[in-house]
């Protein structure tokens, strides 16, 4: 069987999560600061994304972090270009970890309109998916974010990822539709409710065989999403932990029967440059325990 083949699989039946491990500009410095490294440590982009880097492999050449409990992991760019114990990251994810890998292809989100926020223009996207292949990467992700329960603001954020989901699929890869409802909102159900409707129509419209996965905000209403989860053109339903705790993230997934996580800062909460190889194995083995454990519902 090919990578491709068999990363498919994986991500279809293997018990699992995904780690996100895509913090890119604007969320890098607020990442390092979370794991004890301030300012002073870099000053400027590049010696900050040879920081961040260094935690990333950190993360990843750990015992802890493993294809037995972590199923894929979303890169950014820049981590996509570096390379992990001389191969390129994506190479040592699924050479190494068995661990399928992501890469995070949106350019940033634009300012809100009805409520909420679409992703920027993306003009550099087929070389970046082209470039993607070529390192053997096998998805991507892309964010987007609703904060209030606006049709407008819903329709255009989902019309616009299945339109670059439909660009990335032509491209042989399999995207992560990412339309993230602010856990904030005061209208956060009934924006799930248009959000989830919203989402089947897209879905509908796919044709055979055109696999996309889905990460979405832990639903207030638990098992809210099965219509997605089962739906024939859907890989994986994956969730955010969109600002909730690790421990209050966790809760609110073991409820959510087949979906899994994709967490970033609820991966890596309690995490420290300043601890010891030990100390830091065992707590991201602690918290990808736990987090897996959630996910295995």
């Amino acid at each position: 069987m090919t990578n491709i083949k068999l990363q498919l699989d994986k991500i279809k039946n293997e018990p699992g999560f995904i780690a996100a491990l895509d913090q890119s500009g604007g969320s890098t410095p607020k990442a390092l600061a979370n794991y004890g490294v301030d300012a002073t440590a870099y000053s400027n982009d590049e010696e900050m994304f040879d920081v961040i880097h260094a935690m990333r492999t950190r993360i990843v050449t750990s015992p802890a972090f493993n294809g037995d409990r972590i199923m894929g992991a979303i890169l950014f760019e820049n981590t996509m270009d570096r390379e992990v114990d001389g191969q390129g990251t994506a190479d040592y994810l699924w050479n190494e970890k068995r661990v399928v890998p992501f890469l995070k292809v949106d350019q940033g989100l634009a300012d809100e309109n009805n409520g909420a926020q679409v992703m920027k223009p993306m003009p550099g996207l087929d070389e970046l998916l082209q470039k993607a292949r070529q390192k053997n990467v096998f998805g991507t992700k892309m964010r987007s974010v609703i904060k209030t329960a606006n049709a407008a603001g819903v329709n255009a954020v989902v019309a616009q990822q299945f339109e670059v989901g439909r660009q990335i699929v032509a491209a042989g890869l399999v995207p992560i539709i990412e339309p993230e409802v602010d856990i904030n909102s005061p209208q956060k159900s009934a924006t799930e409710d248009l959000l989830k409707a919203e989402l089947i129509a897209h879905l509908d419209q796919l044709g055979e065989g055109q696999l996309v996965m889905l990460k979405l905000t832990l639903p207030e209403q638990d098992n809210f999403y099965q219509d997605c989860i089962q739906h024939a053109n859907v890989l994986k339903v994956v969730a955010l932990s969109g600002g909730y705790s690790r421990e209050e993230a966790n809760q609110r997934l073991a409820r959510q029967n087949g979906m899994v996580a994709s967490f970033s800062r609820a991966l890596t909460e309690g995490l420290s440059a300043q601890q010891s190889d030990d100390e830091f194995n065992q707590m991201l083995k602690a918290s990808i325990e736990s987090i897996f454990q959630a996910s295995n519902t």
